[in-house]
C-alpha cells in the first residue's frame, strides 16, 4: 500500500520568531560599536596602526609585508609573538605577528596595543639590523 506524500503548502509558513507579540527587543549592539569587527579584525587594526606609526620615521617599511597569523607553526620550541623573514629571491621581506599568543599575554585592548607595537618594533629592528630603541625611541618606555 502506497502512502501518499503530503503536498507542500503553496503559501509561506508564518515566522515563528515573534511568538509572544513582543517583536525585536532592541538593537543587538549600541550604534558606536561596529557589529562586524571581530577580534582578528581589531588585532589586524592594531598591527596596521603600529606599522603606520613606524612608517613615518622609516619609509622603507612600505616594502615589507606585515602579516597576522593566529598561531605559530608547531615546529617552534617556544611560543614566539612574532617573526621576521628576510627578503627572498621572488618575495619581499615579511614580518609576522601571532595573534593568539599576544592576546593570551594581555588583559585589555590598551595592553594589547602596547605589546603589538613592541613586537612590531622588535621584528623591524631585527630585520633592519638595528636596536629597537633606534627604530622607535619610545620603545620600552610605555
Amino acid at each position: 500500500m502506497d502512502s501518499p506524500v503530503p503536498q507542500q503548502p503553496t503559501e509561506p509558513r508564518p515566522r515563528r520568531r515573534d511568538r509572544h507579540g513582543r517583536g525585536m527587543r532592541g538593537p543587538v549592539a549600541p550604534p558606536q560599536v561596529p557589529l562586524s569587527a571581530s577580534r582578528s579584525d581589531s588585532f589586524r587594526d592594531l598591527v596596521r596602526d603600529s606599522v603606520e606609526r613606524l612608517e613615518r620615521r622609516w619609509p622603507q617599511l612600505a616594502e615589507i609585508d606585515f602579516l597576522v597569523l593566529d598561531v605559530p607553526s608547531a615546529e617552534d620550541e617556544t611560543v614566539p609573538l612574532g617573526r621576521s623573514v628576510p627578503e627572498g629571491k621572488d618575495r619581499p621581506a615579511r614580518i609576522v605577528v601571532y595573534r593568539r599568543p599576544v592576546e593570551i599575554r594581555t588583559k585589555n585592548r590598551e595592553e594589547r596595543a602596547m605589546l603589538v607595537h613592541e613586537v612590531v618594533v622588535e621584528q623591524v629592528a631585527e630585520l633592519l639590523g638595528l636596536s629597537p630603541e633606534s627604530v622607535d625611541p619610545r620603545y620600552g618606555q610605555d
